[in-house]
């Protein structure tokens, strides 16, 4: 069995037994966590989690090391509650949806556009039937980027080692960081707030795909706002997986195209782990939809030849380009008439 199953199997193993616990108790801080959604006029899709848990703490200028290494703790040990029965509602339609073993969901529906409106739309999401004792309204509001009509590209980026420095190839660090860091005093690369701007231009929509847990919602959405980059959905998945497996950054990429059909798109990632092997690859899958490919250099070794022999085998009908930092996307960008 591998390590990555037995984790799966020990986590089940101790969220049965923590639910046989609580029996029939009335979750006290029953909590709907929306992680927002996007879409148009293919459709919508909206993902979320219900917990019973306390909302965290907001990062404050000037907390200790310990105060963010609690917060950050608090992402990772979660009530999750299975077999929620939920209603979600954008637009003119809504869908029922229950919650799985993790206590997530995704709900999709096929609203009609007219009662869609850009760059947000504001949904509901709501308990929709008994559920251990809860009485009252159990609602919360979950937000749906629809890009306008006047977007000319979307943009597709990685968040670690792309936007936020993290250094993911050296374990100890990115450890250390996530930990004891918060959304105030983590920091992105020189110049890329300013990049991501002026690509949004307002009107094109920007989507963060991540391999980084559900857990750091919270906490890269806080990143995203206080540093003043476009908002935009973020797309991250299961810490572990589920019996189907973790869900993969190209399933949410093909997503993405498929809910937007009518926009090209702007690829950014790094060469730290596999954004050269999963952009190529979405290059060979939906030929025409690709307007550039934009990987930062973040290895350790940059002459081993990784992304070099990924690309190869590409042709020339789509830039794929190395980049040393934000501005160099600039220039290069701004040389396709994308800025």
């Amino acid at each position: 069995m591998s390590a990555g199953r037995w984790m799966l199997g020990l986590e089940r193993a101790w969220d049965a037994a923590r639910f046989r616990r609580a029996g029939s108790r009335i979750p006290a801080d029953f909590r709907i966590k929306c992680y927002g959604g996007h879409g148009g006029v293919e459709g919508v899709v909206v993902r979320g989690r219900v917990v019973d848990d306390p909302p965290p703490s907001e990062a404050a200028e000037g907390e200790g090391v310990g105060a963010a290494a609690r917060r950050m703790v608090r992402h990772f040990v979660t009530d999750e509650l299975p077999g929620v029965p939920l209603r979600i509602t954008v637009g003119d339609a809504a869908v029922d949806a229950v919650t799985d073993e993790d206590g997530y969901f995704v709900a999709r529906l096929r609203p009609d556009p007219k009662t869609l409106e850009s760059p947000w739309t504001r949904g509901t999401v709501e308990l929709a039937g008994d559920y251990r004792g809860l009485v009252g309204d159990h609602r919360t509001t979950v937000e749906v980027r629809v890009p306008a009509g006047e977007a000319k590209f979307g943009v597709i980026s990685d968040i670690d080692d792309t936007i936020l420095e993290t250094g993911v190839q050296r374990v100890g660090r990115m450890v250390r960081q996530t930990l004891t860091g918060s959304a105030l005093t983590r920091t992105p690369f020189p110049g890329a707030p300013e990049l991501y701007r002026d690509l949004a231009a307002r009107a094109n929509p920007v989507f963060y795909i991540s391999s980084s847990p559900w857990n750091l919602y919270a906490f890269l959405d806080a990143f995203v706002r206080h540093r003043d980059f476009p908002r935009g959905p973020l797309l991250l998945r299961d810490l572990l997986g589920g019996a189907g497996g973790r869900e993969t950054k190209t399933g949410r990429i093909d997503e993405v195209l498929a809910l937007h059909p009518d926009l090209p798109f702007v690829l950014l990632g790094d060469s730290g782990e596999h954004d050269p092997e999963t952009y190529a690859d979405t290059v060979r899958r939906h030929p025409g939809r690709i307007l550039a490919v934009y990987i930062r250099e973040v290895r350790l070794d940059p002459h081993d030849g990784r992304v070099e022999s990924v690309w190869s085998s590409m042709g020339d009908d789509v830039p794929l380009v190395l980049v040393a930092d934000s501005e160099a996307v600039r220039r290069h960008a701004t040389g396709l008439g994308l800025l």
